[in-house]
């Protein structure tokens, strides 16, 4: 079963739904084989040759270094954008490079990953004749939500689709918000995280201070609700807090919150941030809106760090009552008492430990990547 797939989004970005083409479609061992997998070359970056197979080098790289090994075709697709008539002259551009670089008989089944955005379309119009099967990431959902033209991508994408995989019911409940989709076509393939990591996560670091560590790692995006977090836990004697998120993105929040007593991690490569959970007592998810399924977190469970959580559709899903819920956006003053009692007695820290590790355990990776080829070679 050949798949094509990709992201509009230079190839280094940020973001769940990069992590997971990585995983899933770049692993030409994986259920999935040698897909055909694109993204968006760094700027300044020559792009290397098409296919899996190609090898990454410092040219390839935008922002965090990515993992070595393949990675996807690199297109040089300049204008992107999100309204108006520059987004199709956008995807017009897109989808001229597709029908360049990949041919109809490559490929037997389109992956659309994001109902939205430049990808989706230019993949529908270079290939109209090939079964697709989306899968939707929340920021889809989101912007879709605020941006006509998204609204439009979305709602021609849910039309095209043979079947639409969502990784949490609450996906499906917003994507009817904003598209009539029958329930048949819609699947529920919950997002996995690497099987290694569940049986060989990193060891806990052994520590003498009583100091309850706080990370916070991920975008910094307004929704994803990181000022309302540092307010929230500024002057708890005995809480420190750190982040690891993209350098820009820390800078600009601290023109807008207190950063000075934040420890800043940068932005880590994965292995870097498992090692980062392994360090600290408790991982703060704050996200003000839906999230599609929550990889940090689930990862953060694995390696024996407890979770707490905004409790927001997706991450509900996701968590349930193996996690703390947190209301730091509807009740600031009692999550600033929760936090504060941590510090004192972590034992509800062993009992969240222990059910996130069990929690973790209900989603490898390589269950995501069986079902999504048995879906392919349904659809095709």
């Amino acid at each position: 079963m050949r798949v094509l797939t990709g992201l509009d989004l230079p190839w280094g970005s940020p973001g769940g739904s990069v992590e997971l083409l990585r995983d899933i479609y770049l692993d030409p061992d994986g259920p999935l084989g040698a897909s055909n997998v694109f993204m968006l070359a760094p700027d300044g970056a020559p792009a290397p040759a098409a296919g899996p197979a190609a090898t990454a080098g410092p040219a390839a790289t935008a922002g965090p270094v990515p993992a070595a090994g393949p990675v996807p075709a690199l297109l040089d697709v300049p204008g992107k954008q999100l309204d108006g008539p520059g987004f199709w002259s956008y995807v017009g551009r897109l989808t001229e490079q597709l029908t360049r670089r990949f041919r109809p008989g490559e490929q037997d089944v389109l992956h659309l990953q994001h109902l939205a955005f430049g990808a989706t379309p230019a993949l529908l119009r270079a290939f109209p004749e090939h079964p697709a099967i989306a899968l939707v990431h929340g920021t889809d959902l989101l912007f879709a939500a605020k941006h006509p033209t998204q609204a439009e991508v979305l709602r021609e994408a849910a039309a095209a689709a043979r079947i639409i995989v969502v990784p949490t019911p609450a996906m499906a409940d917003q994507l009817r918000l904003l598209a009539p989709v029958e329930s048949g076509r819609i699947v529920h393939v919950p997002w996995g995280i690497p099987d290694h990591l569940l049986h060989r996560p990193p060891v806990r670091s052994a520590r003498d201070d009583r100091e309850l560590r706080v990370l916070y790692a991920g975008r910094l995006t307004a929704e994803k609700g990181a000022a309302e977090l540092v307010s929230t836990v500024a002057g708890i004697p005995g809480l420190s807090l750190s982040m690891a998120a993209p350098a820009l993105e820390f800078r600009r929040l601290a023109e807008v919150a207190d950063l000075s007593t934040t420890r800043y991690l940068g932005w880590l490569s994965r292995p870097a941030l498992w090692a980062a959970f392994a360090e600290h007592d408790l991982l703060v998810i704050p996200s003000a809106k839906l999230e599609a399924f929550g990889l940090t977190a689930i990862e953060a469970q694995a390696c024996g760090l407890p979770v707490a959580y905004q409790p927001v559709p997706g991450l509900v899903d996701a968590l349930g009552d193996s996690a703390l819920p947190l209301g730091i956006l509807a009740d600031p003053h009692g999550a600033r008492a929760t936090l504060a009692g941590l510090v004192s007695d972590r034992s509800p820290l062993d009992g969240l430990r222990a059910a996130g590790r069990s929690n973790a355990a209900r989603y490898p990776l390589s269950a995501t990547a069986r079902e999504l080829a048995a879906l392919s070679r349904q659809s095709a």
